[in-house]
């Protein structure tokens, strides 16, 4: 096992090179076996664990870059100023002026949610309300959530008119998009450029609002009514 010192300068070099690293780097890297020693000489320089992959990644305090939400993703491992998967999801619901799907949490976070928020609701840590064929998950405080849902009613009667307003050769022409590529991940942006390039005049957004009018989820093939999670 490294000295402390030894070990914060192996430590240093090791994260200012691979910037994660699972625990068999940092067992080499510290030259030891101990995963207590392995975690003392961690919290001295202070560390972070992935929410991603079942915690089993870290990366030093002083590494990430976070986004607005908090998220920092490196290469596939995702970290969160928060903490935990339990603990984000909890913050991100709290703070969304509008509450959450479960499909834009995935989408955030890059990770399967729906264990997560079915614990946080038993628990009472948020809670949810179905809206438009899905659950909305807001704050577990009831003034807090009524806010978040006449917002989040007000964004999907403006989203309902938007997507009126394209004409309905252009909503035809959407929807056999999504068809052609059924079973790939749903990407508005993505679906507009392809239609631009065919001469079919379409925005991402008014693409987005024809999703949500036809309650088009994550891929083209979920068109259930049944409240999704």
């Amino acid at each position: 096992m490294l000295t402390p010192a030894d070990s914060i300068q192996a430590l240093t070099a090791l994260f200012r090179g691979c910037r994660v690293a699972d625990l068999a780097m940092l067992y080499t890297t510290l030259k030891t076996q101990s995963r207590m020693s392995v975690f003392r000489r961690l919290s001295a320089v202070g560390y972070l664990s992935s929410y991603s992959h079942a915690g089993r990644f870290y990366t030093l305090s002083d590494i990430p870059r976070f986004d607005q939400n908090g998220l920092w993703c490196y290469q596939g491992v995702c970290f969160s100023r928060h903490g935990s998967l339990k603990s984000t999801v909890s913050r991100l619901v709290e703070t969304a002026e509008a509450g959450n799907t479960h499909h834009e949490l995935h989408v955030r976070l890059r990770v399967r949610v729906h264990n997560t928020l079915l614990d946080l609701v038993h628990d009472k840590q948020i809670g949810r309300e179905p809206l438009a064929g899905e659950y909305v998950y807001v704050s577990a405080d009831a003034e807090r959530a009524g806010l978040q849902l006449v917002l989040r009613r007000r964004q999907l009667e403006l989203a309902h008119a938007a997507a009126v307003e394209v004409p309905v050769s252009v909503v035809i022409e959407v929807l056999l998009d999504l068809v052609r590529g059924a079973g790939v991940r749903l990407d508005a942006g993505r679906v507009a450029e392809r239609l631009s390039a065919r001469g079919i005049k379409v925005t991402a957004d008014q693409v987005e609002s024809i999703f949500r009018l036809h309650g088009v989820k994550k891929t083209a093939r979920s068109r259930s009514k049944r409240l999704r999670p």
